[in-house]
Parts: C-alpha cells; structure tokens; sequence
C-alpha cells in the first residue's frame, strides 16, 4: 500500500496527517500501558500497525526518492519535520512504557515461580525415612527470559 499523492505538496500533507494519526495512536497505547492498562493498547494495535506498516514504506521510498517531497513548500516540509519529531518522541515513550510493563511482568512470574516452588518444597512424605526427604525445585513453570 503507498499514498497515491497528485504532486510533492499532496504527498508531505498526506504525510502530515498519516504521522500525526500514528503518533496519536501510539501516544494512546504508551499512556495505556503506563495505567497498567495493555488490553486498552491492543485496541487500536490493528489500526497502529496497519499504519506503521504505510508510514514505513513511504518513508523508504522518499529515502530512495527525495524528489517526491523536494518541491513541496518549505513550510509543508517543515511541519512534516516537526510532527515526525513529536512521533520519535512518543515511540520512545512508548519504549519506555513497554519496557517498564515486561519489568514488572517478569517479576510478578519470577515471584510467583518462587513461591510455588517454596510450597512444592514442604511436602510431607510417608514412613520412617520421611524426615530426611531431599526437597527439590520446582520445574512446572518455565519462566521465558526474552518475553
């Protein structure tokens, strides 16, 4: 999918609109995942991500091209600038904001793992040999490191 612009001016307004609505999008699902709310960010990821995806593409076809938005008014080019410099700021808030979410995540199962595996710990056996029983770690629960 590419932006079907008439001239260079069409093309940097469309571009305008495409980045502010992206930045939008994703200002909304870094703000959601600060309130601890990631279920809210899958909501507009189909939109996001359809939108990243055209954002991406044209953005490699004005690197290959750069007469595409060359002639476009000087003030167009400008606001262009600026509003992908606000969309820069906002991806790394969101970066943040993802990174804080999958920190307190794998704590939450780290601390879960330990406790279960504390109680897997305090069985009681059977018999006179019970008391010497070896306790083993827990192994049900496999924590994924990359998450």
């Amino acid at each position: 999918m590419a932006i079907a612009a008439l001239d260079p001016r069409d093309r940097v307004e469309q571009l305008i609109i495409l980045t502010e609505r992206l930045t939008d999008l994703v200002a909304r699902s870094a703000q959601a995942f600060e309130d601890g709310r990631p279920q809210a960010a899958a909501e507009v990821l189909e939109e996001t991500t359809r939108l990243a995806n055209l954002y991406r593409h044209e953005s490699a076809r004005i690197r290959a091209d750069t007469s595409l938005v060359n002639s476009a008014p000087l003030a167009l080019r400008t606001q262009l600038a600026r509003a992908t410099e606000a969309f820069d700021a906002v991806l790394a808030r969101q970066g943040r904001a993802i990174e804080a979410a999958r920190t307190v995540t794998e704590g939450l199962v780290k601390a879960i793992a330990d406790e279960v595996a504390s109680q897997r710990g305090e069985t009681a056996g059977y018999g006179p040999g019970s008391a010497g029983a070896s306790r083993t770690a827990a192994t049900a629960i496999t924590l994924n490191q990359r998450a």
